[in-house]
């Protein structure tokens, strides 16, 4: 349970972090990229042994983790885009509702059981994670739908990813390594993205954007460092796990929002964050 809690912890301090790019000037996908090197450097770092990169390929999970970089980048991008045409609160529940994906993934596939209080907690979880992320009423067509749908269903592969990967390919003492090779394909994915994009811009980077980046590369990686050792948590069943983190980085940033921020909170956003400490209650402890 203490990895689930650090991981919720660098999680919501990564959108903090991004709350601040705004505040500071801060070129964002320059900054990603900074973040995504950041976090291999981490990884390797704590992995404590030097691996050649010629033998990377050999490790059953190299593939996957080279997706997932890929993956990364393009989902980030998308949120963005996301963000930018249909508003911040569509993006945030498009990315948060994907908990529906691995929670039943897991149960299909690694027949978990879950009982009624479970299930109960998981729906109460989606409606918590709605109520708390909308911000103003967003009016839907049918074109609109695409882009969110594409975030959701992102979100949703990434996590499924993690999980069969830590159940079959991973063991506890390859999570930096395997981490850190996310984040590398991830880093060479955006670098390649800016030189394609804006080659004139390519090592002009600033101190402000390296600084932003380190900031954000280290919560970043030990966010998915800790989620690989909570899911590797007998005790503790995978929907378990990505209900209680998804909820929890919901109602954590919302109340870092209002301490840090002074967000204003509606009805519908107090009414999200009681139902996330009911779906809490409900998974965890029954």
């Amino acid at each position: 349970m203490i990895d689930l809690l650090l991981s919720i912890g660098c999680s919501s301090l990564i959108f903090v972090i991004f709350k601040l790019f705004k505040v500071y000037g801060v070129e964002t996908l320059y900054a990603i990229v900074i973040n995504y090197i950041t976090a291999c450097s981490v990884g390797l770092i704590i992995q404590g042994q030097w691996i050649g990169f010629s033998k990377l390929p050999a490790k059953p999970w190299f593939l996957v983790a080279l997706s997932l970089g890929i993956l990364f980048i393009i989902v980030f991008n998308l949120m963005a885009k996301t963000s930018q045409d249909l508003g911040v609160s569509v993006a945030s529940v498009a990315t948060k509702m994907s908990l529906a994906i691995p929670v039943l993934v897991g149960v299909w596939l690694y027949q978990e059981q879950l009982g009624v209080f479970k299930i109960l907690g998981i729906v109460l979880a989606l409606l918590a994670v709605y109520f708390a992320s909308i911000k103003k009423a967003t009016r839907w067509q049918r074109s609109a739908l695409l882009l969110p749908g594409l975030v959701f269903l992102g979100s949703g592969i990434i996590d499924v990813a993690l999980k069969y990967v830590q159940n079959f390919l991973v063991g506890p003492p390859e999570f930096p390594l395997f981490s850190s090779s996310i984040f590398g394909a991830a880093a060479l994915t955006g670098l390649a993205f800016i030189g394609i994009r804006e080659p004139q811009k390519f090592t002009r980077y600033g101190a402000k954007n390296i600084i932003a980046g380190i900031a954000l590369g280290i919560p970043n990686f030990f966010s998915i460092y800790f989620l690989l050792r909570a899911l590797d948590t007998p005790k503790l069943a995978s929907a378990t796990v990505f209900t209680l983190n998804n909820t929890g980085i919901v109602m954590c940033t919302t109340l870092l929002g209002i301490a840090l921020f002074q967000e204003k909170l509606s009805r519908m956003n107090w009414l999200g964050i009681l139902l996330a400490i009911i779906s809490i209650l409900l998974v965890a402890l029954l």
